[in-house]
């Protein structure tokens, strides 16, 4: 593993975070609960951990802050744009996969 100093480390994981994010952004075909039956997060898990960080540095971030910063833009937009009703699968998935979400 490269020896990397810390100010390294958080600059890629901070290069990492916009390129997913903006990776995020462009896919508005898939829906937070594809995502969450997948991967076990989504888009507003993502907004939350950032809030979370935000807050673990004494800096207040509220929750529809983080998300616009995930989303791009607000997030009642984003819905209104991109997302859908879930299906009948979709749900019976979720609520399979629920157990393994944090």
């Amino acid at each position: 593993m490269a020896d990397l100093s810390k100010e390294q480390q958080t600059e890629l994981e901070a290069a990492a975070f916009r390129r997913l994010t903006s990776h995020l952004r462009t896919r508005t075909d898939v829906q937070n609960i594809d995502m969450m039956n997948l991967a076990g997060f989504c888009r507003n898990c993502l907004s939350n951990w950032y809030k979370d960080a935000a807050e673990e540095q004494g800096i207040e971030l509220g929750k529809m802050e983080a998300r616009e910063i995930v989303y791009g833009m607000p997030y009642d937009e984003w819905r209104g744009k991109y997302q859908t009703e879930a299906t009948a699968e979709q749900k019976t998935a979720f609520s399979q996969s629920a157990p393994k979400h944090d």
